[in-house]
């Protein structure tokens, strides 16, 4: 079963200095029937403005991954990490039994633009922990990389939970097949472009949670970048 989340539908908030979508219930947006897949817990689209970001704030018992479209995040965190997030980077932090963090564009003229991502531990009261990776551009051309795994295999990152990210960068009528281990689900986010997503047609900012299927099949309609989740 493919059940689509358009682009549309997503709870939208413009706060001046930042533009954010919500794929699922989070701050001020709630829908009920829109509170995570599986382990997935938030997808959030950001756009924020040059020089602005999201201030000191806490976290605790929760996977966050940030993965950066355009430009540049500064970070910052109570665990003594300081680093500059570009695209092709995938950073990694566990907030466990509690962290602060700071998150700002690093550019004083140029937007950056991200998808925010949080997949709930499987254990909570972890040690709070941080990673960032690089992945270059002809790993995920035409391919699913994957970027974040429980084991850390292949140059992932480690999260703390049976889910795996993988990251595509799809040139036009490319396909791939990711096959679903029985009793596994996938959820798959379009960054950019267009594609058919077993059958169903998606477009930039649109999902699909995924289902009772034997893989996921993907036609690139254009240049498209997605993220995939394999999840129990």
């Amino acid at each position: 079963m493919i059940d689509v989340r358009k682009s549309s539908d997503r709870g939208y908030f413009d706060h001046g200095w930042l533009k954010t979508y919500h794929t699922f219930s989070f701050a001020d947006y709630f829908d009920r029937e829109q509170m995570g897949y599986g382990s997935l817990r938030v997808i959030n689209e950001d756009y924020v403005k040059a020089g602005k970001g999201f201030g000191t704030h806490p976290h605790r018992d929760m996977e966050i991954i940030t993965y950066i479209l355009e430009g540049q995040l500064a970070h910052k965190d109570s665990m003594g990490n300081g680093s500059i997030i570009k695209p092709g980077d995938v950073q990694r932090m566990s907030a466990g039994t509690g962290v602060t963090h700071s998150e700002f564009n690093a550019s004083q003229d140029a937007l950056v633009h991200l998808l925010q991502i949080w997949i709930l531990p499987k254990y909570t009261g972890l040690q709070p922990s941080y990673e960032q990776r690089y992945f270059d551009t002809q790993e995920k051309r035409d391919k699913l990389r994957l970027v974040a795994s429980p084991d850390g295999r292949d140059g992932s990152v480690t999260i703390h939970q049976d889910a795996l990210m993988y990251a595509a960068t799809l040139s036009q009528n490319k396909e791939l097949r990711h096959p679903l281990a029985n009793g596994r689900r996938a959820y798959v986010q379009v960054a950019r472009g267009a594609l058919k997503l077993n059958g169903e047609h998606l477009s930039a900012g649109d999902g699909a949670k995924i289902s009772g299927e034997k893989a996921v099949k993907v036609n690139a309609a254009a240049e498209s970048e997605l993220l995939l989740f394999d999840l129990e």
